[in-house]
């Protein structure tokens, strides 16, 4: 669909409607906004997606960019309140920035989130949106900064899809003691 498309049918929308569409979008619930739009208003599963992505465009505020510099990291990872077994790089996704790869400092327990590396951050990082391996950039850099935070750490690091963006790679597994 075409900006000019998803202007009309947004402006064609009642204000109730875009209002509802709005406060969805402002909490990231687009399955909801795409199901609204369908069963309420008739439109078809494209046409709701192309509002809804135009809507969190417009009422997201931008993501700021991970922190490139690892020791921020390493900071972060050392704040966990359990010993950390490793750090794991993981591909993950959304429609307001495409693939990223979440890097986790892997607890005893659970899982800590420590920054997403995006397309951008991954540009900064490197200085181009392209490696010389072929690997995707975001990749080539969320394994830079994961493995200098793994090496301060004296954990292993993982990473099971390096080279293609994969939400269902495995992950790492902890040990059984």
């Amino acid at each position: 669909m075409t900006d000019e498309e998803v202007l009309a049918l947004w402006e064609a929308l009642p204000a109730e409607a875009r209002e509802q569409v709005d406060d969805l979008a402002r909490k990231d619930k687009t399955y909801g906004i795409v199901v609204l739009l369908q069963t309420a208003h008739g439109l078809s599963i494209p046409q709701g997606l192309g509002i809804a992505v135009a809507r969190h465009a417009l009422l997201r505020p931008p993501v700021p960019d991970g922190p490139v510099d690892p020791r921020v990291l390493i900071r972060k990872a050392g704040e966990v309140e359990e010993r950390v077994l490793a750090v794991e790089a993981v591909w993950a996704g959304d429609l307001a920035h495409g693939w990223f790869v979440w890097l986790f400092a892997i607890g005893a327990t659970r899982d800590h989130p420590l920054e997403p590396v995006y397309a951008s951050t991954a540009t900064r990082h490197l200085g181009s949106e392209e490696s010389d391996d072929g690997r995707p950039h975001i990749a080539v850099a969320a394994e830079m900064i994961g493995v200098a935070v793994a090496r301060a750490l004296r954990v292993p690091f993982h990473f099971a899809s390096p080279r293609t963006p994969d939400g269902r790679a495995p992950r790492w597994v902890r040990p059984t003691s």
